[in-house]
């Protein structure tokens, strides 16, 4: 019997656009699997799509694999194809029951079509079992709750389609079609996850690291950019521009003027500034926090108000309703999580004492005892632009 010769991939959210916006998602989709295909080197004839669905003309393995990873992909299977017509997809479904079913197993054929035909979902399920049984010499059952083995087939216009398994994808829309955003990437395990779920929900992102020297060293910054690194495997079509701003010289002023209680919301706030700018010279629309809820003292709803008074951007906080052990889980699939608990020095300029309870004036009054915009000229004077 013939291998697998077609990945069939399936989405979900862009169904629900109007035609114009589905089509335009749809290439923006073929396009990132390409992509992802090409990175991986998987092999594949062509790639085509129907209403509701992609079809990667391979018999290559590795292809299924590639393809769940892309944003925007629900799920997909290996199938077999055939013509579409009830003689040709029983007589397939016979020959992979043959190939995969033991005596004494039970079976379901979950059955669908889709364009015009002279025949019934059900139909399609009559015929395709009674081809099985016989196949099978009738020595199996016919369970459609929980059976053994699930046959599907799917009769469309053009092709049927006969698979056996569903491989569940990344979900979310196709990486570029929801703008750019400007990622802060601080190496630990909560940020990298926030730059996850938005490119997810089809954003570019911008990765941008604040270097924190002498308040902490280049073990800091390493673990930074192999998450970056980590990140980038999820967005092969585009290569990252990376930013990194001296933010060493902002903490020692917080230090050495200001009330250290304060610190965190202090450094919270030039960052924004920063990423503001990395933000209007690469057109992004947004800033990306990995900031939680909560967990940790400089977190909290108060201070979160206090960091964000006055910004002229809008500020995300994927991350705003996890706890850390659903980030975590998080951080452990998409593969962050081994580089962002590798060793390194934790930032020495957080007070023992952090505010929990920050309020806006009082913040304000502190940015008044240091020369703001002559840091974040610094800043932007010094800031670095690469790619890895």
């Amino acid at each position: 019997m013939k291998f697998p010769d077609v990945v069939l991939v399936r989405y979900d959210e862009l169904a629900l656009k109007s035609n114009r916006v589905r089509a335009r998602y749809e290439q923006v989709l073929v396009k990132n699997l390409k992509a992802m295909l090409y990175a991986d080197r998987s092999s594949y004839s062509e790639i085509s799509k129907e209403m509701g669905r992609v079809f990667i003309h391979t018999e290559d393995p590795a292809a299924l694999k590639s393809a769940v990873k892309v944003f925007g992909v629900v799920s997909a299977s290996p199938a077999y194809t055939c013509e579409p017509t009830l003689e040709s997809a029983a007589k397939l479904c016979a020959e992979v029951a043959g190939r995969i079913m033991k005596e004494g197993q039970s079976f379901a054929i979950r059955a669908r079509r889709a364009g015009n035909h002279d025949f019934t979902s059900r139909d399609i399920g009559i015929v395709c079992g009674d081809a099985v049984f016989l196949q099978m010499n009738k020595n199996i059952t016919v369970d459609l709750d929980d059976p053994d083995i699930e046959i599907f087939v799917e009769i469309r216009q053009k092709m049927a389609y006969v698979f056996t398994e569903s491989v569940k994808g990344a979900g979310g829309l196709p990486m570029g079609t929801q703008g750019k955003m400007v990622a802060l990437i601080s190496g630990g395990i909560d940020s990298p996850v926030a730059a996850w779920l938005m490119m997810k929900r089809g954003c570019e992102i911008v990765p941008l690291y604040l270097n924190n020297e002498p308040f902490s060293d280049e073990t800091t910054r390493e673990r930074a950019m192999q998450c970056i690194d980590v990140l980038q495997k999820w967005s092969p079509q585009k290569k990252f521009t990376i930013y990194e701003a001296q933010h060493g010289e902002n903490l020692l002023a917080f230090l050495s003027n200001c009330d250290n209680r304060l610190n965190c919301v202090l450094c919270r706030r030039m960052m924004y500034r920063i990423a503001s700018e990395v933000l209007k010279l690469e057109g992004a629309h947004g800033i990306i926090t990995g900031s939680s809820l909560g967990q940790v003292a400089s977190q909290t709803s108060q201070n979160m108000l206090a960091e964000m008074y006055g910004m002229e951007y809008p500020i995300y906080h994927p991350l705003i309703g996890l706890d850390k052990l659903e980030i975590t889980d998080i951080a452990r699939k998409i593969g962050t999580f081994e580089p962002s608990t590798k060793p390194a020095t934790c930032c020495m300029a957080v007070p023992e004492y952090p505010s929990t309870a920050a309020k806006t004036q009082e913040v304000i009054e502190a940015e008044k005892l240091i020369n703001v915009p002559s840091l974040k000229d610094s800043m932007v004077k010094n800031i670095k632009k690469f790619t890895r």
